[in-house]
């Protein structure tokens, strides 16, 4: 396991990449930023009917990039605040809430940080969708997140499920091959063009460092952290294009071709605090 400074440093270079990436994210296709001003929502069916009513609820939402799924939390009826470690992103979240009237908090913090940077607890934590593959400790993620939830409430994640991790990203269409480790421990560090919203854009920080995390590991953090798993949900399709060849259906997610729906590419976890 690399040691603090290491993580420290590719936590730093993490977020110059994202800091970068911002502009080019809210300009992309696939964020569809018009849309959203137009009304629609970034969330989908299984986070919608899997994290429960909202409205009136206080959510706490982390790693949430340039706000769009917090005012979408928003707009259905919760009292939102987001948090994210560029302030390029957070900048523009609360100039997308500005200009669309929508009541939201946005803090710039790295997750580690944030005991320290806001106070209270929410009837809801949430964070989805390419969100732990960036934090090279999720015991204390785990136990920062279930801090900020209140007795009787509870945390909700939908994210990329480590088994879709560790495949090979450049693998011909509809072969699964492991390429990546599966165990938390081994970071890997990547040096390609452009992100995932936009292949061809050009970024000048474009090094980063992600990190698996096994299940076993996710789950396990969780409880040591005081929540109870009320559920843990597998999906075989993904919320990017993952793998060559992935198709976008109409539900909104990449699904594999047809004859390879053989492995989960997203987990979804509802935890609850004991009240």
């Amino acid at each position: 396991m690399r040691g603090m400074s290491e993580n420290v440093e590719a936590m730093e270079m993490n977020r110059r990449f994202w800091d970068e990436a911002v502009p080019i994210h809210v300009a992309s296709e696939f964020y569809d930023v018009a849309s959203f001003k137009a009304g629609k929502s970034t969330l989908g069916q299984v986070e919608l009917s899997e994290a429960g009513e909202v409205r009136g609820k206080t959510l706490l939402h982390l790693q949430c990039h340039f706000g769009m799924e917090t005012l979408s939390w928003a707009r259905a009826g919760a009292i939102v605040t987001g948090i994210d470690f560029s302030r390029p992103a957070i900048e523009t979240a609360r100039s997308l809430a500005a200009e669309l009237g929508i009541d939201a908090t946005f803090v710039e913090s790295n997750i580690y940080d944030l005991p320290e940077k806001l106070a209270g607890q929410f009837d809801i934590v949430f964070t989805s969708l390419g969100a732990l593959c960036w934090l090279p400790d999720v015991p204390a993620w785990a136990k920062i997140a279930a801090g900020f939830v209140k007795p009787g409430g509870i945390f909700y994640i939908l994210d990329g499920h480590p088994v879709g991790h560790s495949l090979d990203d450049e693998a011909p269409a509809g072969e699964l091959r492991l390429r990546y480790p599966y165990f938390a421990g081994t970071p890997v560090q990547f040096d390609g063009e452009g992100t995932y919203a936009d292949t061809s854009a050009k970024i000048e920080n474009r090094g980063t460092v992600e990190f698996n995390h096994n299940l076993g590991e996710i789950v396990t953090s969780l409880i040591d952290a005081g929540l109870r798993i009320e559920f843990l949900h597998e999906f075989p399709f993904c919320g990017w294009e993952a793998l060559p060849g992935m198709i976008k259906g109409d539900d909104g997610f990449y699904h594999p071709p047809a004859g390879s729906e053989l492995v989960p590419f997203l987990f979804s976890i509802r935890a609850r605090k004991p009240a």
